[in-house]
Parts: C-alpha cells; sequence; structure tokens
C-alpha cells in the first residue's frame, strides 16, 4: 500500500479534516475466535464520520422499528452522498439511510423529543458498549468545523423540513447530527465496535439477529454512495465509510475489519483502505457471493 504514491485527497470541504496528512494507513482485524490482528497506524485516533451512521440506524431501528422505514427508504442512490436533486425529486423521502439526507432523518428519529445531550448521549455509550471501550469521544473541534461549513447539510435540513419529514428544529437535528460524525476512535476501536454485526456467538448482542442481517444488506448495497457497487464488486463484502478515511467492513460470521487511510477516491471512500480490503478480502478467500 505505501509503495504506491497516491494515497488520494482528504475531505477539503472540512477544514479540520483537509489538515490532515493523507499519507497514512491503519487496519485492525477482529475475527470470530475474538483474537484482534493490527497493523500500521492502529491507535491513532481519527474522524469516523458517516461510519457512525451504521450505529444511529442501528439506535433509531431499536427505538422506533419500521416505521422509520416511512421516512427513509432501503434503495442504492446512485448519486453523490449529499446531492440535493434526488431529495427535491422524491418528496423529501431521503434514497436510504446512510446517504447524508438518510442519516440526517435517521438522527432527527433517534432524537425523538430528547435533548440533543441525551441523544448523544445514547450514541456514544452504544459505540463505546460495541468496542468494550469509554475511551471513545467526540471531537468538538470537528463539530464546530462540520456546522460552520455545513451549507449543503443545512439545504438538505430545510428540504426535509419543507416536505414535514423532520420533527424537530433543522440546526437542533443538525447539530446532533455533526456531533456524532465526529466522533473519534482507532482502527482498533471501531473493529471492536463492529464485533455486533458478525452474528456470531460470545460476540456484544445488542440487536437482533434479523436486524443484523438488515444492516449487513444495507451496508453493502448502499454503505459507499455512490460507489457501493464498485466496491461490490471489488471487495465482495458490506462495509460503511466514512469521509475521515475509516471503512467498517463485516465477513458475516468471520471477522470485523476497520481501515483507516484519510486519502479519499472520487466517491469520498478511503483509497488505500479500499485497496486494502480487496486484498485482503481476495487472500482470505472472503467474499458473501
Amino acid at each position: 500500500m505505501r509503495r504506491d504514491d497516491n494515497w488520494g485527497c482528504p475531505a477539503d470541504y472540512i477544514p479540520e479534516l483537509a489538515r490532515i496528512d493523507p499519507a497514512q494507513f491503519a487496519i485492525a482485524v477482529v475475527t470470530a475466535d475474538g483474537k484482534l490482528h493490527t497493523a500500521g497506524d492502529a491507535d491513532t485516533p481519527f474522524s469516523v464520520q458517516s461510519v457512525t451512521k451504521v450505529f444511529t440506524l442501528a439506535i433509531a431501528l431499536g427505538r422506533s422499528g419500521d416505521q422509520l422505514w416511512q421516512r427513509v427508504g432501503r434503495e442504492p442512490s446512485g448519486l453523490a452522498f449529499n446531492s440535493i436533486v434526488q431529495l427535491e425529486r422524491e418528496a423529501g423521502r431521503p434514497r436510504n439511510p446512510f446517504i447524508n439526507a438518510g442519516a440526517i432523518v435517521t438522527t432527527d428519529e433517534v432524537l425523538a423529543g430528547r435533548a440533543p445531550r441525551d441523544a448523544l448521549a445514547e450514541i456514544v455509550q452504544f459505540v463505546r458498549t460495541a468496542a468494550g471501550s469509554d475511551d471513545i469521544h467526540i471531537n468538538d473541534a470537528v463539530a464546530a468545523s462540520e456546522n460552520a461549513h455545513g451549507h449543503r447539510n443545512y439545504a438538505l435540513a430545510h428540504f426535509l423540513a419543507s416536505f414535514d419529514n423532520l420533527r424537530n428544529p433543522p440546526e437542533m437535528t443538525l447539530g446532533t447530527y455533526f456531533h456524532h460524525c465526529a466522533l473519534e476512535m482507532s482502527v482498533r476501536q471501531l473493529a471492536q465496535a463492529g464485533r455486533f454485526l458478525m452474528g456470531v456467538p460470545g460476540m456484544p448482542r445488542l440487536v437482533s439477529m434479523a436486524r443484523v442481517r438488515r444492516l449487513n444488506a444495507l451496508m453493502l448495497t448502499c454503505g459507499h454512495y455512490d460507489g457501493s457497487g464498485d466496491f461490490a464488486y471489488r471487495v465482495g463484502i458490506p462495509g460503511k465509510s466514512g469521509v475521515g478515511g475509516g471503512i467498517l467492513a463485516i465477513v458475516p460470521g468471520k471477522a470485523a475489519i476497520a481501515v483507516w487511510s484519510p486519502g479519499l477516491n472520487r466517491y469520498g471512500n478511503s483509497r488505500k483502505g479500499t485497496e486494502a480490503l480487496a486484498v485482503l478480502a481476495r487472500k482470505m478467500n472472503w467474499s458473501i457471493f
């Protein structure tokens, strides 16, 4: 991975992320027997960004059940993760919960009339429990940077509100959204946090097995935005990316994998992280197909 100088570019529209050196790499793998394997900068904390959408979706489904799907769909978008065009064309119902508009709706559902601090406390505690680590925190500087430059997300939230698909004030929902996306974790912690999605005995059982299967299905079809098909073709396992350069990938019944490299490809997914997962899946013969 390090022999190729093309590391991609960090997310330059979030100033706190734009200044990060893209030439960094880390990977952690937790196998079904509980063993943890790491390489690279495995203990370096990074902003997991949209990877938290997996955890907030699990919480939202746990609180509201399948009625959530009245507000957000389950289909791949085929457009950029922050597209406004699709949201307007489809009357304010986001295509899936992993694009930004869908994640804003999911966050709005988790809020459910509570104070943002209470919703964020639940999200952080869920992730800490999943990871088995209390040393996971929100980076307030990253959250503030996103809020100050999140004009597209504000536009999406106001579109949602105009179609009566936002129950809380846009500023309240977005504040909560920006803060949970600003969670910082290492790949060691993130891989551990993904254990509940493996669906094997002995791992944290935070949601039902039926819901684990649904979450993995959505990660496969929608977890890499308009690059989801390419990721499924090249890697062949469920995965959820974030513009901080992290990817959480799951081999059902076998492993939870976290990779991090902050340089992104044209889809907004980690360039080196995607390449590493493709190599690992091929060498281990890990594919759901």
